[in-house]
């Protein structure tokens, strides 16, 4: 007979799903090919409404080689407090009423059903996730040309950004990362040249997108609301700016008093062939007392360099500590040592960033991300659909102990 929900079969669902999506196995399939969210320390008890992230960006200065100078000078330890908070994400999935009836057999027949739908919503979750790590936190994940098209297609500036859109993604526009959204409200793709960059949307777009010549950013709705808001995480961009910080507060912080020590350091390597660009830009760290580990890039600059070492390249393999997952490197010598240079889809084209890892960390509100369950069921029954929904969310955020130890390196 068809399986039923509402029998006692539903126990045997709700179990067998959780059986399934074991803790551990949720973060298996949200690591696999996501190295800066696999390497990055996690906090998962990260409660309350903030956590203070303190740095002294510099000790007391009364030093002297005269001693009533030293004595008279009245400097004290320069402390500044980032006051972090959680950002919000969610994914769902939808298994309709009919295709559990139409599920013949037991409950594990129809757990392999309905975990394909959970698993692309895990899936969806888990890029939002990764792609945030590397950005500002205003959600944009990547931008147009200034000359798009006409009426419903448009062309990305980097068309490496193309592996952050989706066939039904819904996305909404603004002329900058700090811009007002442009009228019209969303587009959903209807279909992606993955060669090209063309985007092809389900209804011409605003008039304004067309004639102003800007390179629009690009967000999935619901991530950018307006100027101000911050709905995302903000990952390494927020963190190390390409450009200097200014004094709008970050996450109550003035950055301007000290913007290396405070908001990471910035490397210009764009007219340098790739090894030496990353060199100086670890170079630049290290002056600054740092010790970069690792080295996180898009797949171009990766290939780009494993050409240029030819036979001087050395392979190795690096780790995540709380899962059996692990992705391959080049290793490159730098002042403070040998650093394992790595792929990952998620990393913005032309950047490579020099991490001291030991200075990051993801903090959560439980693991980043998870099956929304507390009251019990892990399916719930939609209001207006003939359907069960799954939810799944994350409540975190990026934290970073010491950004001048860290390095953005633009490639180009």
């Amino acid at each position: 007979m068809a399986l039923s929900v509402f029998s006692g079969d539903a126990a045997k669902v709700t179990e067998g799903l959780k059986d399934h999506y074991l803790p551990q196995r949720i973060k298996e399939m949200v690591y696999k090919n996501q190295p800066l969210l696999a390497l990055m320390a996690k906090h998962e008890s990260f409660g309350g409404d903030n956590m203070p992230i303190p740095i002294i960006t510099t000790g007391p200065q009364r030093r002297s080689a005269t001693f009533v100078t030293g004595q008279n000078n009245t400097s004290t330890s320069s402390m500044k407090r980032f006051l972090l908070t959680r950002a919000r994400d969610y994914s769902f999935a939808s298994i309709e009423h009919e295709a559990i009836r139409a599920s013949k057999g037991d409950a594990d027949a129809f757990v392999r059903y309905a975990t394909m739908e959970i698993d692309g919503a895990i899936h969806s979750l888990k890029r939002s996730l990764g792609v945030g790590m590397y950005r500002d936190g205003s959600g944009s994940v990547g931008t147009i040309t200034a000359d798009p098209g006409t009426g419903t297609t448009f062309t990305l500036a980097v068309t490496d950004d193309v592996s952050n859109f989706e066939v039904g993604m819904s996305i909404v526009f603004a002329a900058s990362n700090t811009a007002a959204l442009r009228a019209g409200g969303a587009r959903t793709i209807s279909a992606i040249n993955r060669v090209t960059g063309v985007v092809t949307v389900s209804a011409a777009l605003d008039a304004a997108i067309l004639a102003d010549g800007s390179e629009d950013s690009v967000f999935q709705a619901g991530d950018y609301v307006s100027a101000s808001d911050r709905l995302k995480i903000s990952g390494l961009e927020a963190w190390c700016p390409e450009s200097a910080p200014s004094a709008t507060a970050f996450f109550g912080v003035d950055r301007t008093t000290d913007v290396t020590r405070l908001g990471g350091q910035r490397s210009d390597g764009s007219a340098k062939p790739i090894e030496e660009a990353l060199i100086d830009g670890l170079s630049l760290v290290a002056r600054e007392g740092g010790s970069p580990s690792h080295i996180f890039t898009d797949f171009t600059t990766y290939a780009n360099l494993e050409k240029a070492l030819g036979s001087k390249v050395i392979y190795d393999k690096v780790s995540a500590s709380d899962a059996d997952i692990g992705f391959t490197s080049l290793k490159i010598n730098s002042p403070s040592g040998a650093v394992d240079v790595i792929a990952d889809i998620n990393c913005q084209p032309n950047v490579a960033w020099a991490l001291q890892l030991d200075t990051w960390m993801l903090a959560s509100l439980d693991a980043a991300p998870h099956i929304l369950d507390l009251d019990g069921p892990n399916m719930l029954r939609e209001a207006a659909a003939d359907a069960y929904e799954v939810r799944v969310g994350c409540y975190a955020n990026v934290a970073c102990s010491a950004p001048g130890w860290n390095c953005r390196i633009k490639l180009a």
